[in-house]
């Protein structure tokens, strides 16, 4: 179910602090960590502690919790002192989501070309 934690999730064992994750900030309702696989000086992930499978579930069942990850991507590249940076929600496998819980990329720290890859 929707927003309900799932059992086969990655970033709902994260979010759960059972696996292990270099976390930048966390809130009542969020998790900030670092990407495995940065793409930037600065690539934190921002992801809802309830589970919904991409940005667009996130949005249309819980608009407060998807305001709540736009605020913390804020909080994320203030912390790291950036002037500018990309937030970025894929949707989808054609879009590169490979893990189905709804997150946003914080990436910054370089200069960043349009269009992205």
């Amino acid at each position: 179910m929707a927003g309900e934690p799932q059992d086969d999730c990655l970033f709902c064992k994260i979010a759960a602090g059972h696996v292990p994750a270099t976390i930048v900030r966390e809130s009542e309702t969020t998790v900030a960590f670092r990407d495995i696989n940065p793409q930037a000086p600065t690539h934190v992930l921002v992801i809802p502690k309830a589970h919904y499978p991409d940005a667009a579930s996130l949005a249309t069942a819980a608009p407060a919790l998807a305001a709540d990850v736009l605020r913390e991507t804020q909080a994320v590249a203030d912390e790291d002192k950036l002037e500018s940076y990309r937030i970025v929600f894929n949707t989808g496998s054609g879009a590169g989501q490979t893990v189905w819980h709804a997150h946003a990329h914080v990436i910054g720290g370089r200069g960043l070309q349009w269009p992205p890859g």
